[in-house]
């Protein structure tokens, strides 16, 4: 029995079509969402990551500014074209890609943005509503995957969910969603005794620690979903998960292939996030449509 490879495509193609189609309402109303990235250095993972953003802005017709800053940008400079981006009504939302050069503190850059154009959900004010439940941007990855295992039907509440890692864009996050849809979560770290025993009782896996085809067939429990957010260049140059794809098929009952699933719906609900910030940013004109909805 092999395991249902999960159609990243499929799915990022269909929501991608539902923004566009509210994008497209949006800018009827005279409306356009306009999404700021900032990218500091030469860093060539980040250099994509920025070119997939405008790109994908640019298929579902959001408004996108891309803003490439030498490595030895001072901080007060970044800081600087951060509160312009702020008060510039046509941007809805700010990025900043990281990781910045050492010289910048990260922690000071996130909480100069905006909180309502934070649509990475980074800032600290978002990242506390997210813990409380109150109404808040939410992380585009964390996001993603569950988009990915509702439009795979997989049912969350009442299941075992496991993440392995605990990062603050990931991990935490990742948690705190998957408990809001009603599962019963486990966080496995680099510092879990046992983590194959861990693992193996999650009916829906995550896995999001930065370590190239870790996760095998002895961390999952036969028939279950496997989540792999992770990306990584391996040594022979290809790209791979977390997950060791090809072992973990052939016990799983759905697995996400890397790339081409997590990623894509990655900037997909970034998108999402910028189109909800337009939308608050002018609540007065689109509440009326809104409610017609």
């Amino acid at each position: 029995m092999s395991a249902t490879i999960i159609n990243g495509k499929e799915i990022v193609g269909s929501v991608r079509e539902q923004i566009k189609a509210e994008v497209g309402a949006l800018k009827e109303n005279g409306i356009q969402p306009g999404l700021a990235v900032v990218l500091v250095g030469d860093d060539p993972a980040s250099a994509v990551y920025v070119r997939n953003k405008a790109k994908s802005c640019d298929e579902v017709g959001i408004y996108s500014e891309v803003y490439r800053l030498p490595a030895e940008t001072p901080q007060d400079e970044l800081l600087e074209l951060i509160g312009k981006l702020n008060a510039d009504p046509k941007i809805n939302g700010i990025l900043v890609q990281l990781p910045l050069p050492k010289h910048i503190d990260e922690d000071t850059v996130i909480d100069a943005i905006n909180v309502n154009k934070d649509v990475d959900c980074f800032h600290p004010i978002n990242v506390g509503n997210l813990m409380i439940g109150k109404n808040s941007f939410l992380p585009c990855t964390p996001a993603g995957v569950i988009e990915v295992l509702k439009r795979t039907g997989t049912e969350i509440a009442g299941k075992h969910a496991v993440v392995i890692g605990r990062s603050n864009i990931v991990g935490k996050p990742m948690a705190m969603l998957l408990l809001r849809e009603n599962a019963t979560v486990t966080v496995c770290h680099s510092r879990t005794a046992n983590m194959e025993e861990v693992a193996k009782q999650a009916d829906i896996l995550v896995v999001a620690i930065g370590r190239g085809k870790m996760i095998n067939r002895n961390y999952v429990k036969p028939g279950a979903v496997v989540i792999d957010v992770g990306m990584n260049r391996m040594p022979d140059g290809k790209l791979a998960g977390d997950v060791d794809f090809d072992d973990v098929l052939e016990v799983a009952g759905a697995v996400t292939p890397v790339p081409g699933c997590v990623g894509p719906m990655t900037i997909t609900m970034l998108l999402q996030n910028t189109l909800e910030a337009a939308r608050r940013a002018n609540a007065g004109q689109t509440s009326a449509q809104h409610a017609s909805h």
